[in-house]
């Protein structure tokens, strides 16, 4: 069934309960459909086959629980965001490439901060020798976050950070250089990852203990609920997970489960559910089994609607819409033939497209031997807009509805995540949160995540899994792909930037602020985003402020699992 844009719901015959009831949501679904504005665009294909907004039964994309879409005309109204990842060298560095994306057509920034920055420690840290802006971009204090965005109005631009255990400090920078370039914090967008869970699960970017962590994540969200409305304050990220070797399953069962730990945690602080959970954002994986992640993605919304209403009390619609950001699998990349990788990605955007993802990042080809080169980074972002523009697959609200193994497969998913949830359940006795906490302390999900990684490499070695180019097809691999190089003078160049601020700023002033950060972080009930706002505009560094913290919450070591 079709519902064409301009025709009227036909009247039910009389006693057909069923028809009457699909009819009542036909219309409810063109009643929303025609309350929301349309981009420009020709919704029809190209043999001028005009294209309804939506096809098949209720429940319809905008309504509740949500499987085939949060709005009811999806991209009809707007495409998703198109954000690339970008991060290299100093600030500076990082600051050409984004304004060259911006002109490419990119309508949102995502960075990646080196390896030193991720861990909460400054460039001339003994530990940062070799990585300095080698795989993301180096920021120590306010100087460079207003480096990184120099000439760019960040009331104009949606931005993405990628960062987890000193993701308040990181916040901090950007609200300080918002202020400092005229742009108040109210007025800022975008999304700071700020999801320390899974790195105890999978990506090992962690500092602090589990609690003390949740606590800084939880502190971020209290304070952009109060204070920035268009700001989310996590992004729960199954990607990480995925790219360590789990199954879509186990991916999409475990983000949901650490985003039902994160409201747990905020509801425990006082704040109601429905104040902060439409500001929630998830970060999943769109990897090379075409409808499974198809499944994955449709099932995800389904879950949180439920459990959101059901579990949690969550009465506003926001709260129960699951807003997700989508990038490509950069794990399935190969180093050989690198170019093949091109069509990897649009495979795996077209899933991310056709599963109703809000923004999305498409990886370059280049990335399994590099970051990416200008080219590579220009490529992807065409992918999208191929995407976009010529293959209709934005015209029509859940294309894929409907189609028994679509369904089905999104059932599948939804049982098998359900069996996680259960578990996790009872580990901690009735809360999701205390059962993530206990599964991390007892190694269940790395567990899982190394039997599921090690059963994949084993069907590859074995051959009954091809990966093309890697072990078959393996003719034509000349080795010769042009790549990124970051100047051996980056490092130089960044520990002469901190220096000069070490050098100029005032000492007793950071001495005070960091004073009043450890005599906060001792109080389970304030606050640190204020104190550590204050540490950030006296010029201190990321390091400093971790160290100071590290002071009062100790630092986490994951324990042995035999």
């Amino acid at each position: 069934m079709s519902i064409p844009d301009n025709h009227p719901p036909e009247a039910a015959e009389p006693g057909d309960e069923q028809d009457s009831l699909r009819r009542e949501a036909q219309a409810r679904w063109r009643a929303a459909y025609e309350a929301t504005p349309r981009r420009d665009g020709s919704f029809e294909t190209m043999s001028g086959v005009p294209l309804a907004g939506v096809h098949g039964d209720p429940p319809f994309p905008g309504e509740y629980p949500y499987t085939r879409g949060i709005y009811p005309s999806m991209y009809r109204s707007r495409l998703w965001t198109m954000r690339l990842f970008a991060g290299m060298g100093t600030a500076a560095d990082t600051n050409r490439r984004f304004k060259k994306l911006l002109e490419a057509g990119s309508t949102g920034l995502s960075t990646a901060f080196d390896m030193p920055t991720l861990m909460g420690r400054d460039s001339d840290d003994p530990w940062a020798v070799g990585e300095v802006g080698r795989a993301g971009v180096a920021v120590d204090t306010i100087a460079d976050m207003e480096d990184l965005f120099a000439g760019i109005d960040l009331g104009d631009v949606s931005t993405s950070m990628t960062i987890n255990g000193p993701a308040n400090i990181v916040m901090a920078m950007y609200i300080v250089t918002g202020e400092r370039g005229g742009t108040h914090r109210s007025r800022l967008s975008g999304t700071i990852q700020n999801d320390i869970l899974k790195e105890y699960q999978a990506q090992k970017e962690y500092i602090f203990p589990p609690r003390p962590s949740v606590r800084l994540v939880t502190d971020l969200i209290r304070f952009t609920t109060a204070e920035m409305p268009r700001w989310h304050p996590v992004s729960i990220s199954g990607y990480h997970i995925r790219e360590a070797g789990s199954t879509a399953a186990q991916e999409l069962a475990f983000t949901l489960a650490n985003g039902f730990a994160y409201v747990e945690a905020a509801m425990a602080a006082g704040l109601d559910v429905d104040d902060f959970a439409g500001r929630l954002s998830f970060f999943f994986n769109s990897h090379i089994d075409f409808f499974e992640e198809i499944g994955k993605f449709r099932a995800a919304r389904r879950i949180w609607a439920r459990w959101m209403r059901d579990r949690y009390g969550a009465r506003k619609e926001r709260s129960l819409q699951l807003r997700f950001h989508t990038q490509t699998a950069g794990v399935s990349l190969t180093a050989q033939q690198p170019e093949v990788n091109v069509a990897r990605v649009a495979t795996q955007a077209l899933a991310a497209v056709l599963g109703g993802t809000q923004s999305l990042h498409t990886d370059s080809y280049d990335e399994a031997l590099a970051l990416p080169t200008e080219k590579a980074a220009r490529i992807a972002l065409r992918t999208q807009q191929v995407l976009a523009h010529e293959t209709g697959a934005a015209s029509v609200a859940d294309p894929l509805g409907g189609s028994a193994f679509v369904e089905w497969m999104t059932d599948e998913m939804e049982r098998r995540a359900t069996e996680v949830f259960d578990h996790l359940d009872k580990l901690g006795e009735g809360s999701i949160l205390e059962g993530v906490y206990e599964g991390i302390a007892n190694g269940y999900f790395v567990g899982e995540i190394a039997d599921s990684a090690y059963r994949f490499e084993r069907e590859v070695n074995a051959g009954r899994r091809i990966i093309v180019g890697v072990n078959a097809y393996t003719e034509g691999d000349d080795g010769d792909t042009p790549i990124l190089h970051i100047d051996e003078d980056t490092e130089g160049r960044q520990l002469h930037r901190l220096a000069e601020v070490r050098r100029r700023r005032d000492g007793a002033a950071v001495t005070d602020a960091l004073e009043r950060l450890a005599a906060g972080a001792a109080d389970p009930t304030l606050n640190l985003m204020e104190p550590i706002i204050d540490c950030v505009r006296v010029e201190t560094t990321e390091g400093e402020i971790v160290s100071t913290l590290e002071g009062v919450f100790g630092t986490y070591t994951e324990p042995a699992i035999v």
